[in-house]
């Protein structure tokens, strides 16, 4: 059963994921989600003080981070992900951003095939702002073709090795469907993106216009990264948010 929860010391509400990420957050009443990208990636440690600049000069504290879009220089073994996440959320949890144990920021990290960073990076972040008349926004976490919250993701991948158009075409509509998932659990639409973005290495058009453009998820276009999810195995993944500001930093 899928559980929205309130954070309301940063403004916003999540879906309870795993405990690496949510799988999505909106801004509670009174408040506005607002996008940073930077204009080139950002390791870790130093986007971390980056992003707690920004935020504090918004006048808002650390709580109000609500979602990041990761890059990492290529894609981990299962066991390298559980690494990677364990030194990741120290940070979030340093801020104070877990509620009652649980991790509520939205999260995207994948893969660039051409031109990787050398380390994890940060590409973009999310956080809440005051805004007493701001229409609704949100934003959808990344979801590679696999179910999570098992204790692995390959034994649950769909069509997994299945790089056929017919397997592509099912790991598409296992994602567009967690992603319409996600969003009618947070009371949103396709019709209220203002962004979806895709990430995978491989050829989409067979099933552009059937699978992506005719369920709505192309409305404001599409931004395809030539990236690759983080888990090995993995071949296609998605994201979403429906924003009315967003800057480059």
């Amino acid at each position: 059963m899928t559980e929205v929860i309130d954070f309301a010391t940063g403004g916003y509400k999540f879906i309870k994921g795993v405990s690496q990420y949510s799988a999505g957050v909106a801004a509670l009443p009174g408040f506005r989600l607002e996008r940073v990208r930077f204009a080139s990636p950002v390791p870790l440690a130093e986007g971390f003080r980056r992003i707690a600049e920004i935020i504090k000069a918004a006048g808002r504290s650390l709580t109000a981070f609500a979602a990041c879009e990761l890059r990492s220089p290529a894609p981990f073994t299962e066991q390298g992900f559980v690494a990677f996440n364990s030194v990741y959320i120290t940070t979030l949890k340093e801020w104070g951003l877990f509620e009652n144990g649980l991790n509520p920021i939205a999260r995207s990290n994948v893969c660039p095939e051409v031109l990787p960073p050398s380390e994890p990076s940060f590409y973009a972040f999310s956080f809440t702002t005051v805004a007493p008349d701001a229409a609704p926004s949100f934003v959808v976490a990344g979801s590679g073709e696999a179910p999570e919250g098992h204790a692995t993701y390959a034994d649950h991948i769909v069509s997994r090795g299945d790089l056929s158009q017919e397997g592509l075409r099912a790991k598409a509509r296992f994602v567009l469907a967690e992603m319409e998932r996600r969003m009618a659990a947070l009371g949103f639409t396709w019709a209220d993106a203002t962004a979806s973005q895709l990430y995978t290495v491989h050829n989409v058009h067979p099933f552009l216009a059937d699978e992506i453009a005719r369920r709505g998820a192309m409305r404001a276009g599409l931004t395809w990264h030539f990236n690759r999810p983080p888990v090995q195995e993995l071949e296609y993944e998605m994201d979403c948010r429906g924003l009315a500001i967003e800057h480059v930093a």
